[in-house]
């Protein structure tokens, strides 16, 4: 049994993540913003989960959520950066704020809270980091600068965590999803998505459930002579 902290635990990837990695045994501190949202994962899973609403834009609000977790299970064996916004705009159109949301919470909220949780791995000479990042980093998506940068910032971070932690019995990976069937895809256009879908090898969307189990893996033991990658789940979009 581990200790596995989720941000992000509450949109279509995260209640994926949930549902795994419970399922497996694990006790798990998930964090969101939506409290009714959080409070339907408390209810849907009555043990071994506890909920933790936490703005990861405000560093006070990183600090007490790591202090929560710390009450709650001692330390966190397996940290999942998922959370994550968009505030997308064409570069010359965006505006300064569009711009330090998306850095705030994609990137520095991960350092933050990185850097918290870290310590106890490093005490414990074994731990996962896995961050889920987006193909969007590699694709460079029109209207997305301020997401892209976040997202490639991310995985350099990545490489960097990974080999500062190798000898420590840590490694750090990230998971770059592709297009994934989650409920922001119900406000794009079907004439649209049919176009997206047309650019998959395999021809379909990705599940969320698929995802998880990469994040599943990279968190286990057998994972452990990988480190520093970003493993791609996107039916080939990218190769």
């Amino acid at each position: 049994m581990k200790n596995i902290l989720i941000t992000g635990a509450t949109g279509g990837i995260g209640n994926a993540l949930v549902n795994k990695f419970h399922a497996a045994g694990h006790n798990i501190c998930a964090t969101g913003t939506n409290l009714e949202k959080l409070k339907a994962l408390e209810e849907t899973y009555s043990e071994r989960l506890k909920i933790c609403q936490c703005n990861l834009s405000n560093k006070e609000q990183i600090n007490e959520l790591f202090n929560y977790s710390k009450k709650y299970y001692g330390h966190t064996d397996v940290l999942i950066n998922n959370a994550g916004i968009t505030r997308d705009n064409l570069f010359l159109r965006m505006k300064d704020q569009e711009w330090e949301d998306v850095i705030n919470l994609n990137l520095n909220a991960n350092f933050f809270l990185t850097k918290l949780l870290i310590r106890d791995m490093v005490k414990n000479k074994w731990g996962r980091i896995i961050n889920v990042t987006s193909d969007a980093a590699k694709i460079g998506n029109p209207g997305q600068s301020n997401y892209v940068a976040s997202k490639a910032a991310i995985e350099g971070l990545t490489r960097t965590i990974a080999n500062e932690l190798a000898s420590r019995g840590i490694t750090a990976n990230c998971v770059s999803p592709g297009f994934v069937n989650t409920d922001i895809l119900n406000s794009v256009d079907k004439s649209k998505l049919d176009s997206m879908i047309q650019k998959i090898p395999v021809g379909r969307m990705g599940e969320a459930s698929e995802v998880a189990e990469v994040v599943f893996f990279l968190s286990n033991e057998e994972s452990s002579y990988i480190t520093g990658q970003v493993l791609h789940v996107n039916g080939g979009l990218t190769m």
